[in-house]
């Protein structure tokens, strides 16, 4: 376990609940049973309020705490961008771009290839809330 995990991990500012959200959603990873909720308050397409709860895994904690900090004040599709971006980074297709914080640059790396899923479910998550709201 690196330590760089753990102190991302450990950033829970937004492991809250949001009682009345716009917008939310729930995933469960099947292979690993790692279940997270995230539920959001979206203005004019921009998310103004960040919310996660669940059952998880560290790497699944950092990933989630890294996508709530860099969603606050981000218009839905600039968040939806990163969420694909981080899909292609474990297919092999793009790096992490040097934009991008180096706390996700510790994240997605290939030593943690084999916890892809784990990681990988907050943005998955996501990505099912801006299918809702963009139907």
């Amino acid at each position: 376990m690196n330590l760089d995990i753990l102190k991302i991990a450990s950033a829970t500012k937004y492991n809250k609940n949001i009682e009345e959200p716009t917008h939310y959603s729930k995933l469960k990873n099947p292979l690993c049973g790692d279940e997270i909720q995230i539920k959001l308050i979206v203005n004019k397409d921009k998310i103004v309020d960040f919310g996660y709860e669940g059952k998880y895994c560290i790497y699944c904690q950092a990933s989630v705490s890294l996508l709530s900090e860099m969603s606050i004040n981000k218009k839905i599709v600039k968040v939806d961008q990163l969420c694909q971006s981080a899909e292609r980074y474990f297919e092999g297709k793009n790096e992490i771009s040097e934009k991008k914080t180096s706390s996700l640059k510790k994240l997605f790396n290939k030593k943690n290839l084999s916890r892809k899923e784990c990681i990988l479910l907050p943005f998955k998550t996501f990505k099912k809330i801006k299918k809702k709201i963009f139907k």
